[in-house]
């Protein structure tokens, strides 16, 4: 079922909304379908993307489209992604951009932990920089680095919020023990894990979320290419639903959770519009059973 009021100028809207450190004396209220900023740079995540003016073209659409809650990474390019979100929706006006460090680059597709203090603390000046901001709405730890005592990591992490670089913090990949270990140093708002309809790994931390009201983003929202082809296992629920296997992918994750903030990413416009109008549709129950079974 598609719904359709408010749909015309800002489907998103639609999603609803999460407030991410509700309870907090600085809660930062987005809507639940966000914009992963990866895929706008080159092949292997690395390098400029093939068409620069394409990928402002993007961002800014998506923010047209509603998206005020945009996730990137120092890592995706390097740095490209950070500059292109700069270039394209600077000064943001309430649009909200989450970044996250961690990771070292090498080359396309190479990613190498690193959780050193002075790493980290190096990795939040250059976001400042490039995002042109004093303060970083939501910094995530990308990977809690096993080389370094987790402590460190979270210490550091704690000395840029009470410096005023860093508003609210998150984690990426993580299990429920990592986020309670995190919880004793840091007031976490959202945790970034693996999760769509095919792939639940994550089950008990996304339900761990929901009891302690913690922003739960599912990287990888829409899976492998198969899951949501013309003709993959989604196809006969999308189309008794009235919609694309991609938005009915989303529509689940919508539905599966209250804190649930889905970041699909693209470097194309129609896929940035096909995802948006993802938050206009409504699974009924015996739909949402089937996708349940696809895990």
């Amino acid at each position: 079922m598609l719904l359709t009021e408010g749909m015309s100028n800002s489907p998103v809207a639609l999603s609803g909304t999460f407030t991410l450190g509700a309870g907090t004396a600085d809660p930062l209220t987005v809507h639940r379908l966000g914009f992963g900023a990866m895929r706008i740079t080159g092949p292997g995540i690395w390098g400029d993307p093939p068409d620069r003016g394409t990928a402002i073209a993007v961002l800014r659409e998506a923010v047209r489209l509603g998206v005020d809650f945009i996730d990137t990474a120092d890592s995706y390019g390097p740095g490209v992604s950070e500059e292109l979100i700069r270039e394209a929706l600077h000064p943001y006006d309430g649009v909200v951009i989450a970044t996250k460090a961690g990771f070292t680059r090498s080359g396309p597709d190479t990613w190498t932990e690193l959780g050193r203090p002075d790493y980290l603390r190096q990795a939040v000046c250059l976001s400042l920089r490039r995002l042109g901001v004093d303060r970083i709405d939501l910094w995530q730890l990308h990977r809690i680095d096993p080389g370094v005592p987790a402590e460190d990591q979270f210490g550091v992490i704690k000395e840029m919020v009470d410096e005023g670089l860093i508003r609210h913090v998150g984690l990426s990949e993580v299990s429920v023990d990592d986020l309670e270990a995190a919880r004793t140093t840091l007031d976490i708002v959202s945790v970034q894990n693996l999760y769509n309809v095919a792939t639940r790994r994550s089950e008990a931390l996304l339900d761990h979320c929901e009891q302690h009201g913690i922003g739960f983003i599912p990287w990888y929202p829409l899976g492998a290419r198969t899951l949501v082809a013309p003709d993959g296992p989604l196809a006969d629920v999308a189309a008794r639903a009235g919609c694309t296997p991609s938005q009915a992918a989303l529509a689940w994750l919508l539905q599966r959770s209250p804190v649930m903030l889905p970041i699909p990413g693209t470097g194309s416009l129609d896929h940035l519009a096909e995802n948006c109008a993802a938050a206009t549709v409504a699974l009924t129950p015996d739909q949402v059973a089937a996708l349940d079974a696809l895990a």
